[in-house]
């Protein structure tokens, strides 16, 4: 088969529903034996349920374990958002990268609970109020239209709610998950609603039941003696772990948000309020028959099950294939699990692995797939139909099979949401055949047929890159396929303070050996680049150059303007800049956006230049500050507690630094003494949970979960002439504009009266207040506190934030 033939196939073989990168099969991680007979006894079990909620981590995953595990349902969590607008805790990733992260962490979250993972287009936006506000930003027949198609797909028996859809839900996109889910229960099943889905190889589709799984946390119980009661603490032999252990490992997957659980053990009950549908009394499955229903199969698995020996497995791999031919055509069966159960009880691994971990558009990427069987009697034979070649295997053998395949374009490694800007409260789908999957469902892989007996079981094996290392052992990674040069910008956005021209960095990177070219600046009309273009020339792969165009603005900007780059190799042009995200917890990240950023023109003054920064959960507030003429040095609360900070204009603690340091309540009292000795200390938002410090001002205040979260809402100046508003800028309605996703959170309340407040601020329909920013003199310097999402405006380059944030910083004149 040629190259362009086998890439065709390559891209388009994965149409399976299967959420496929989120779960770990068996022939990538064989199963236990205690693992293969929970697998058994899940064959006979045919019902599908779907849990429906806003947010990564909003899921309830002991119920998920126990669906998964003990009634042994398929069972799948669709999460309208990938939790872009929250905050996190493990680094500076904001929006679509915090996106990413939580997305994986939730994958990762389902493997252990054994659930899978569906998504909406849904974006999250940040916080939203009432599902009302979130449907005029989500576009609630869009969203409503993808929770359609997954229950078509799906099909679920039964499908559950985690929120109510009023107030109780406690945000809007909360209310608004359980609306959607509703109004789908009804539209799936119903023709007229999104026709256009059933031309697309689905079915209406109308699940028995839609419930709220109500709760008692947070001080509000939504529990009732009348609504459905299920004690899901049981204790699983098999697993050696009860459901709320599994939950507990679980939900500690998602890191970003400071979720790490306590293993519970015990009876725990959970309760379900009927919404919609046959009302259940007893069971979930109430008046479903969620078991098959053929007799003769049903009496072949119990033979499987009766006749399953833990330390001779292969044992039943007869039966297990002549169940596989029986079942061909039984609708809704278990047919991946029991090819995987196949596969386990032979010992059956296979990997398609590279030597490297990226390869660029136009190389050839040479790959083998290794298989081994280690159990039983029944050889199988392994066939790559690209390179129509069959091998048949020995016991305890590895058999190889090497290839190489010539990547395009089409192949660069980007989220199929992310292929192109979007709005604020959504993405583009190119494709409603995406709509749903966690990740790309179209990958590099090898189709790989398994023999077995005379039945065939075909799998779709990621081309992953596998290395070894010296400490973490064996690695896979995602393979990455690039463009051949990439230019990625230092800044999201770049503020000309008064007009004057900036140096602007940009890091080149090649991804593949001999690229020469040049790169293009393309600027808005008026502004000017100099030098106009840098030729680069790269003979290795992974060289990298770091080249300054020095730009000058144009006099106003009446539009928005951008800035964005060309890549010129041989006449083709690319404009792809490289993003990569590395945790230990989750797999390695690769983006390849667009290489673009924001142009803003600032009148902008700032009086006193060097600032000292203790970092906290992680924020680009300080980089935003070097960007217009700060000089920022990061400190350590070591360093705080032990160096001379009086050559400090002003300190800033970064967002939550009191939520998260250890040493919160040992530095807090130096940072006092600088203050009085005459420094500044600005402090940014912390949440009002989980201070390490008991006090973190000079006076008292509190922290509430109270929030502004319309961007535009109105500021009024409640104290126009403190200086915080006039020195060294004057700050008008107009510095408010250009606000994004909100205007701050957590803010200040039972204020004492040593502080003083300057405006105050409301969402729609609320009263005005005032705890977004608090100062105050103490001894002879100024203590700021301010709960305005300063850690968002600055790095997207909102001018007024600038000018704010600088007199904040402001020594007392």
């Amino acid at each position: 088969m040629s190259f362009k033939h086998y890439l065709l196939s390559f891209l388009l073989i994965n149409q399976l529903w299967v959420a496929k990168a989120q779960q770990q099969n068996s022939f990538e991680h064989p199963l236990s034996a205690a693992e293969i007979a929970q697998g058994i006894a899940s064959l006979p079990i045919k019902a599908n349920v779907l849990y429906i909620a806003a947010h990564p981590d909003d899921e309830n995953t002991r119920l998920l374990a126990y669906l998964a595990k003990e009634a042994k349902v398929r069972t799948a969590y669709l999460s309208l958002t990938r939790g872009d607008g929250g905050q996190n805790l493990i680094g500076n990733e904001q929006a679509e990268l915090l996106g990413q992260i939580r997305t994986q962490e939730l994958l990762a979250a389902r493997k252990v609970d054994g659930a899978e993972q569906f998504f909406s287009r849904a974006n999250d936006f940040g916080f939203s109020k009432t599902s009302d506000e979130t449907f005029k930003i989500w576009g609630k027949e869009q969203i409503l239209a993808d929770a359609v198609w997954v229950i078509r797909k799906f099909r679920p028996d039964v499908i559950i709610t985690r929120f109510p859809e009023d107030s109780r839900a406690g945000h809007g996109h909360h209310a608004a998950s359980a609306i959607i889910a509703r109004e789908a229960f009804n539209a799936a099943a119903d023709p007229k609603r999104f026709p256009e889905q059933l031309k697309m190889g689905v079915e209406v589709w109308q699940a028995k039941r839609i419930l709220w799984n109500t709760y008692n946390f947070g001080g509000n119980n939504t529990t009732a003696p009348n609504q459905l009661k299920i004690d899901i603490g049981l204790f699983n032999p098999l697993l050696g772990r009860s459901y709320g252990e599994i939950a507990a490992i679980s939900r500690t997957n998602h890191k970003s948000q400071g979720f790490g659980s306590t293993l519970q053990r015990g009876e725990a009950f959970e309760y379900f309020s009927h919404t919609a549908g046959e009302p259940a009394t007893k069971s979930l499955f109430d008046g479903l028959n969620i078991k098959v229903t053929n007799q003769s199969i049903l009496n072949l698995i119990a033979k499987i099950q009766s006749g399953f020996d833990m330390n001779k497995p292969a044992t039943i791999v007869p039966d297990l294939l002549r169940l596989k031919k029986m079942t061909v055509n039984e609708r809704g069966f278990k047919h991946q699990l029991l090819d995987e159960l196949i596969l386990a009880c032979t010992g059956f691994w296979a990997e398609a692995v590279t030597n490297q971990q990226s390869y660029a558009v136009g190389n050839e990427v040479p790959f083998t797939i290794n298989a081994i069987y280690r159990n039983g009697e029944i050889a199988p034979k392994i066939s790559y139909l690209a390179a129509a070649q069959t091998v048949a295997m020995q016991s305890n053998k590895v058999a190889s099979i090497n290839y190489r395949l010539l990547v395009d374009s089409t192949a660069i490694t980007q989220p199929y949401y992310l292929q192109q800007s979007h709005p604020i409260g959504y993405y583009l789908i190119n494709q409603q055949q995406d709509v749903g999957y966690p990740e790309n469902p179209k990958t590099l892989e090898a189709k790989l047929d398994v023999d077995i007996g005379g039945e065939l079981i075909s799998l779709r094996l990621p081309l992953r890159y596998k290395s070894t290392d010296p400490i973490k052992g064996e690695q896979y990674q995602p393979l990455v396929i690039a463009p051949k040069v990439t230019a990625t910008l230092s800044d999201q956005a770049y503020l000309f303070v008064n007009s004057q021209p900036k140096t602007i960095e940009v890091t080149l990177k090649s991804f593949t050996q001999n690229a020469s070219g040049e790169i293009i600046p393309i600027l808005p009309a008026g502004w000017k680049s100099s030098p106009e273009k840098i030729a680069f020339n790269f003979v290795q792969k992974g060289e990298a150059q770091v080249v300054n165009f020095n730009i000058t603005p144009a006099a106003r900007i009446n539009n928005a303007a951008n800035l964005s780059l060309q890549v010129k190799i041989d006449g083709q042009v690319s404009s792809k800049s490289y993003k990569a995200i590395r945790y230990d917890h989750i797999p390695n990240i690769d983006l390849f956006p667009t290489a673009v950023a924001k142009l803003e023109l600032v009148d902008l003054k700032i009086a006193g230049k060097r600032i000292g920064y203790l970092d906290g959960a992680g924020d680009l507030v300080a980089q935003a500050l070097q960007q217009v003429g700060y000089e920022v040095v990061h400190l350590t609360p070591s360093q705080v507690i032990l160096s001379d900070l009086s050559p400090f204009d002003a300190l800033i603690t970064g967002v939550r630094f009191f939520n998260v340091s250890d040493e919160a309540k040992n530095v807090y009292g130096k940072l006092m003494d600088y203050v009085k000795n005459g420094g500044v200390l600005l402090e940014q938002y912390n949440v009002n949970n989980g201070l390490k410090s008991s006090n973190i001002g000079p006076y008292p205040f509190k922290l509430v979960n109270k929030r502004v979260t319309e961007e535009d809402a109105k500021v009024t100046f409640s104290n126009p002439n403190h200086v915080l508003l006039n020195y060294p800028n004057k700050i008008t309605d107009k510095d408010f504009e250009g606000w994004v996703q909100e205007r701050g959170l957590y803010f200040a309340d039972e204020i004492d009266t040593k502080y003083e407040t300057v405006f105050s601020m409301n969402d729609t329909g609320e009263a005005p207040n005032a705890g977004s920013l608090l100062v105050a003199n103490y001894g002879k310097g100024k203590f700021v506190y301010t709960s305005l999402s300063f850690f968002r405006q600055l790095p997207a380059g909102v001018p007024g934030a600038y000018r704010l944030f600088a007199n904040l910083l402001a020594r007392p004149q």
